[in-house]
């Protein structure tokens, strides 16, 4: 069995749609300290329950975290691997970018 490792462009797009608004990332960030029931988030927000559950369905839409059933209630939890493969994206980048400032930093103390 192949493991992919690479994150597809809809993924991507996915979970940065997903962390471009404030509410998720906090949401996100609660359920990578520790899980929490939809009700126990939607008390923490200024926000009508089902309000919360529609950010839930976002970040689980895009993988960050996943919910469980547990009677009656709905355990949200992070997942950690998946802001890690985001994070290796953006380790990439930031490869090309300091490869870019290297060669610039080399053009620039050329005699």
């Amino acid at each position: 069995m192949v493991v992919r490792t690479e994150l597809t462009d809809d993924e991507i797009d996915r979970i940065f749609r997903a962390l471009a608004d404030a509410t998720r990332r906090d949401i996100l960030r609660r359920t990578l300290e520790g899980e929490a029931t939809v009700s126990q988030l939607a008390a923490a927000y200024d926000m009508s329950f089902a309000a919360v559950q529609k950010h839930v369905a976002v970040l689980e839409g895009a993988g960050l975290v996943t919910k469980h059933p547990q009677g009656r209630e709905r355990i949200v939890r992070g997942d950690p691997e998946r802001i890690r493969r985001a994070q290796a994206l953006l380790d990439r980048f930031e490869q090309i970018w300091r490869g870019r400032v290297a060669r610039l930093d080399e053009l620039l103390t050329e005699d």
